[in-house]
């Protein structure tokens, strides 16, 4: 994984990212971030790592003023492909940088999913959280989802799981994990009658108080911790959401 840079998942998996994540229904993220922007103050939205669109569009649709940023061309060009995707204005570039083409601040800014963890070390998070703090209007939020780290699933720290068993094919994930550095390599393998494709994905995880501490750092306060979307308890456990605030004043 030496070579795996912020373009790298998206540039190697655009073609399949949709269909190999079918299953992620977007509907409660895009409601749930739409209140969180009718709540904030008044001012664009931007989204980091937007990817194919999968979030980016439907909330684009309700009437956001809706800017994105991605560090895969391949994966912004599925963007643009689809209905309404040539109107939202997106940056190629790594999201730890934000917005490095504009000056313009933003009401919110957010990112779903594992994305966050893509950024490949400490550094690179503690940097990300410093620059949205920056871009934020006073007042406004830095929204993520993140997977609650669960490291007891690795036996020897590594793992191997089927997702899909079909009659003439078999998508595998075997992963490695590194418990100093709070990294998981791996690779998405389907193995089909046409061949063998490989998919790799690099995360660097970081626990709830560990972001929590980045975004001291940055100068931001934590509004809010969910278990999801719909505002549930926090428990530790699947994917959570967490709302960090700029200070008004």
């Amino acid at each position: 994984m030496d070579a795996f840079g912020p373009e790298t998942y998206g540039e190697l998996n655009a073609d399949i990212y949709d269909d190999w994540h079918a299953g992620l229904d977007p509907t409660e993220a895009v409601r749930a971030l739409a209140e969180l922007i009718e709540e904030g103050p008044a001012g664009p939205v931007l989204e980091l790592a937007v990817g194919t669109g999968r979030v980016t569009l439907p909330l684009a649709a309700t009437g956001v003023d809706l800017w994105g940023i991605d560090a895969s061309e391949a994966m912004v060009a599925r963007l643009r492909a689809k209905p309404g995707g040539e109107r939202v204005p997106v940056t190629i570039g790594d999201m730890a940088d934000v917005a490095p083409d504009t000056d313009v601040s933003f009401a919110m800014v957010f990112v779903v999913f594992s994305t966050f963890f893509f950024l490949a070390n400490q550094d690179e998070q503690v940097r990300c959280f410093a620059n949205v703090a920056r871009r934020l209007l006073p007042g406004g939020r830095f929204v993520l989802e993140c997977p609650m780290p669960d490291v007891g699933r690795y036996d020897r720290d590594q793992r191997v799981e089927a997702h899909q068993v079909g009659l003439g094919h078999v998508r595998l994930t075997a992963v490695r994990h590194d418990p100093v550095e709070q990294r998981f390599e791996g690779q998405h393998v389907l193995i089909a009658e046409g061949g063998i494709r490989l998919a790799p994905a690099f995360l660097r995880y970081a626990w709830p108080s560990e972001l929590d501490l980045m975004a001291r750092l940055a100068g931001l306060r934590r509004a809010h911790r969910w278990g999801g979307w719909r505002r549930e308890p926090f428990r530790a456990e699947g994917s959570y959401v967490t709302v960090y605030e700029k200070p008004a004043d």
